[in-house]
């Protein structure tokens, strides 16, 4: 087809051969093949001119679009195999639309613009399923523990901070021990819904000899730190609950706190898809962030 628009535009075959790369037999091979293959003459050849006929001149505009097609066709499925196009289906939990979420999302959209990303909010155990079954292609989340087929690449790791109603007097510094919380009520988080931030948060309450005076227990950090401004109690919550903006609360720092719980790039193990390899390089690149390796002043 394409040595067919060359000759249509030409109308010399030494002239179109060699803007083909053939020679001048093969190019008539070609279009003698062409001709038998659509049952029409497409060119009036004598020894003085090449000139398209009817049929030739109804050809050439289809031609052109057909070329065009297959060009685009070529380079969207490049994009696609390059990871450049495409949908991408992405899980994230409620806390990684504060920073996290927004700056990975500007990253990875500046490199791949062309890829469409459908985007839903979920708790871990929701995409855990979702990525086993296919459902979404990549989650952002923390590591969810015994569930097969999964690989999680940690791009963050927070850190955490008490937080306390800003009107309670309980410490004038900006810097807590958990023993200072031996008889100070505590709002926690369960340990079926939520058990990385209650194991965390126990463990260092046992190396601290601190018994919790649980009163109240939520799974989402913003219902806990709501729950703080209320003032129901004070909170062990990741440093990303800072930039919640929730009014009535303080946040300190805290000297033997729990070990930092991590944000990650959820996928299959073994996945091969070049998007979804490409968000988690992106997310590698994020680094520090809301979460870095120090602890952040206290609000």
């Amino acid at each position: 087809m394409r040595s067919f628009v060359v000759l249509a535009e030409d109308l010399h075959f030494g002239r179109a051969a060699g803007r083909l790369g053939i020679a001048q037999p093969h190019l008539s091979r070609r279009i003698r093949d062409l001709e038998k293959d659509l049952g029409a003459v497409l060119f009036e050849r004598t020894q003085r001119r090449v000139a398209l006929t009817r049929a030739g001149t109804a050809l050439l505009a289809r031609a052109r679009r057909i070329l065009e097609d297959l060009r685009r066709a070529g380079d969207e499925t490049r994009a696609i195999a390059e990871g450049k196009s495409g949908r991408l289906r992405i899980g994230f939990i409620h806390s990684a639309t504060y920073g996290t979420l927004p700056e990975l999302l500007r990253l990875f959209s500046s490199d791949h613009p062309q890829v469409g990303l459908d985007l839903a909010e979920m708790t871990m155990a929701e995409q855990a399923a979702a990525l086993a079954a296919g459902d979404i292609d990549v989650g952002i989340l923390r590591p969810v523990a015994g569930v097969e087929g999964l690989c999680f690449e940690t791009i963050r790791r927070e850190h955490f901070l008490l937080a306390v109603p800003a009107d309670m007097a309980f410490c004038t510094g900006s810097t807590v021990s958990l023993r200072d919380l031996a008889t100070t009520p505590m709002i926690g988080f369960p340990r079926l819904s939520s058990p990385l931030f209650h194991a965390r948060i126990t463990g260092a309450l046992d190396r601290a000899g601190v018994t919790p005076v649980i009163v109240q227990e939520a799974t989402q950090i913003h219902t806990v730190v709501g729950l703080v401004s209320a003032g129901l109690g004070v909170a062990l919550v990741p440093e990303v609950a800072a930039r919640l903006g929730v009014k009535g609360v303080r946040f300190l720092v805290i000297s033997d706190g729990p070990e930092p719980v991590e944000v990650c790039i959820g996928t299959r193990r073994g996945e091969t898809s070049p998007a979804v390899l490409a968000f988690a390089r992106a997310g590698a690149q994020l680094g520090g962030g809301p979460a870095g390796e120090t602890p952040p002043a206290p609000a």
